[in-house]
């Protein structure tokens, strides 16, 4: 049975102002997480019933992010997860892999505790989580990693300073595109600052020029 002709761009203009939506609500939220829906609708360019529409209300709206950010997510720990050879390295690529999901979605993290809760939020970051801790323990065993916490506790504080370090992005006291955070995170997992920093642009280097050849 055919579809009604007009059905099919009805479809494309709900998607295209669903996405629009969220890419508003990513900014905005950022800003002011106060924000009423009326008010990102506005921002959004539509209607406040086109919005309602696809969000009936803020938990739905927090919701659809979260899930964005869940697969966001879950698609940078498989890219940051391939990197095979010592756990220093793995462990910047990692960090480097993860830092664009971060930043795309840090507004979460003024959200997280009032509006997600963190059995949501720890939902979301359980897998990269357990790839730190596999590739710290990898790091503990090579001995270039702290080895006085086990990997989990270890990959808990990386996270809080990788936390910390994104509300600090949020404020605009911090500008970085990944690698000044990548650094800081091998420091913190016990390689020296001018190894770390090797070990950074190595890597950085060696994915530009991967995805050069790609092209």
């Amino acid at each position: 049975m055919s579809q009604p002709v007009g059905r099919v761009p009805q479809r494309r203009n709900a998607r295209s102002n669903r996405a629009r939506i969220l890419a508003t609500a990513r900014q905005e939220l950022g800003r002011n997480p106060d924000i009423t829906l009326e008010e990102l609708a506005r921002a959004s360019g539509v209607v406040r019933r086109t919005l309602f529409g696809h969000f009936p209300g803020r938990s739905a709206l927090l919701e659809a992010l979260a899930e964005e950010a869940a697969e966001a997510l879950q698609a940078a720990v498989e890219v940051g997860g391939r990197t095979t050879g010592p756990a220093e390295r793995a462990l910047a690529h990692f960090s480097l892999s993860m830092w664009p999901v971060g930043d795309r979605y840090r507004m979460l993290l003024a959200l997280a505790r009032r509006d997600l809760g963190m059995e949501r939020v720890a939902e979301i970051l359980e897998p990269a989580r357990v790839k730190v801790a596999a590739i710290l323990d990898q790091g503990q065993r090579e001995g270039v990693f702290h080895s006085h916490l086990p990997p989990a506790v270890l990959s808990a504080g990386l996270e809080a300073m990788t936390v910390a370090l994104l509300e600090q992005v949020n404020t605009g006291a911090l500008e970085d595109d990944g690698t000044r955070v990548a650094v800081a995170m091998l420091i913190a997992a016990g390689v020296p600052e001018k190894q770390a920093r090797v070990v950074v642009d190595d890597v950085t280097a060696t994915t530009a020029a991967g995805a050069a050849a790609d092209d």
